[in-house]
């Protein structure tokens, strides 16, 4: 075995450009990887640009630059663009957005917005409970298991899905916007999100340290007086659990307003002509202008390559109320999940929708194509992954949530679609249009009600889903 790893490592030094064979980089191997620059007069004038012009700028494609075709044979009727500013809280723009179009129409509410500042209150406070009490779950682990670990890197975020949606608004209810307006910390989130994470971390070490010098204490006892002495250490850590999220609900009244239990409130419709004066609870305004089953009524669909197909996963902790749901999705092919787009937007119903938002994106014009972009020719290298290995590799995911509003469609196929965005009015008039290629790359959740799934997608629900670990690729808050 010895004369056969020498005869390797003989014939591998022999090799042109070989790596040392302690893998770090020799003076020869230097010379070698060197010739990988040849500063042709090319080369230099892309340096040159480049020490003084943005890359995306360069990278820009000329062959491309003309407005894509902004026709579109259906379309979502929708009313306002909303912005969530420079907060992460995208998830709660678009599930609330699809809920107000639908009470916007139903209920001719003119120019109305779901307060989003409210229900993200919670979302908070609900977010912490999660952190402290799965502390408290795994109490028992040494402080570099891997889910102990995860839980103090990711205590609290503004980022979530539509699952987050759907059981703070059927558990808290709804506002309107003029009731529980935002704030400054809700529209920048992240002095207060850093203090916040801080806390916590600190409040789930006391914990883990409370439940350790219990079991010293508790060492040596038996029979029911260490069942007592069990107890009463649950009981201790229940009760600071209780004072720190006494501290955590002080900070948001704080930084976010105190949300109300009851207002009243005066209903106007789209002539902005008055129609009633009503006293609502949150959960009362919601059943009067929502009532959907939220919990019940939608199914979310992803398109990652990287699993198999037609099975259902769950992803662990990745929820945002502790006695809540943990985000469920059926992994379908990309043209089973258009299909039931079509069919929703056919049918007047916008969509959350997910996807890797920063690729091939002209944020100026607000299209997104594959051919925006020639970075290949700009830096003289080639990009190959595909959909499955860029998942795999952490270099796409899911990272923004809005609202699919439209299709056109020609020749029976899809050829573009658009969301409605939630920065402003930026892009498009406030909205984004991608290619169906585009689609096909970097869309990646869609949430649709029930009655667009076919019934052999649905029966997939009827399973025990995989579960999967929180820290899992694909788990990526949009923000």
């Amino acid at each position: 075995m010895k004369r056969i790893l020498t005869l390797a490592a003989i014939l591998l030094a022999a090799l042109p450009g070989a790596i040392a064979q302690n893998g770090g980089l020799s003076e020869e191997i230097l010379s070698e990887i060197r010739t990988g620059y040849q500063g042709t007069p090319a080369d230099k004038a892309v340096r040159n640009a480049l020490n003084t012009t943005p890359m995306a700028t360069l990278a820009a494609n000329a062959e491309n630059v003309a407005m894509i075709d902004t026709h579109f044979s259906d379309q979502v009727k929708t009313r306002g663009i909303t912005n969530q500013k420079s907060s992460g809280r995208c998830w709660l723009f678009s599930g609330l957005n699809v809920l107000r179009a639908k009470a916007i129409e139903k209920h001719d509410l003119g120019d109305f917005q779901f307060s989003q500042n409210y229900l993200f209150f919670y979302d908070q406070l609900e977010k912490a409970n999660l952190f402290l009490q799965g502390i408290i779950d795994t109490r028992d682990l040494p402080l570099d298991d891997r889910t102990v670990d995860w839980l103090f890197a990711h205590p609290i975020g503004d980022g979530g899905q539509f699952t987050g949606v759907a059981n703070l608004v059927t558990k808290y209810g709804l506002v309107p916007a003029e009731v529980m307006p935002e704030s400054f910390c809700s529209e920048n989130t992240s002095a207060m999100s850093g203090q916040i994470r801080t806390k916590l971390r600190e409040d789930g070490l006391r914990l883990r340290q409370a439940y350790e010098a219990g079991l010293v204490r508790n060492a040596k006892l038996k029979g029911r007086k260490a069942e007592a002495a069990a107890l009463e250490l649950e009981r201790k850590l229940g009760a600071m659990k209780m004072d720190m999220l006494k501290e955590i609900y002080r900070v948001l009244c704080i930084c976010l307003g105190t949300p109300p239990s009851e207002f009243t409130w005066s209903r106007y419709n789209g002539k902005d002509e008055w129609v009633s004066t009503k006293t609502y609870t949150p959960l009362s305004f919601y059943k009067e202008f929502v009532s959907a089953d939220l919990e019940g009524g939608y199914v979310m669909l992803m398109n990652d390559p990287s699993r198999p197909y037609y099975k259902t996963y769950e992803i662990e902790y990745d929820r945002h109320v502790y006695d809540g749901d943990n985000w469920l999705y059926v992994n379908l092919p990309v043209e089973r999940i258009k299909e039931m787009a079509i069919a929703s937007i056919k049918d007047g119903n916008a969509m959350y929708f997910s996807c890797d938002v920063g690729k091939c994106l002209d944020r100026a014009k607000g299209v997104a194509d594959l051919d925006n972009f020639d970075y290949e020719s700009l830096l003289g290298v080639q990009f190959g992954m595909d959909k499955k290995e860029r998942i795999q590799t952490h270099a796409s995911g899911s990272s923004h949530a809005m609202n699919l509003i439209a299709v056109d469609i020609k020749d029976g196929k899809p050829v573009k679609w658009m969301v409605e965005n939630s920065w402003g009015q930026t892009g498009y008039k406030g909205k984004l249009i991608m290619t169906d290629r585009w689609f096909d790359e970097y869309m990646f959740r869609l949430v649709v009600e029930k009655k667009y799934v076919p019934a052999d997608i649905l029966k997939l629900l009827d399973g025990q889903p995989e579960l999967l670990p929180a820290w899992d690729p694909m788990f990526l808050p949009e923000e």
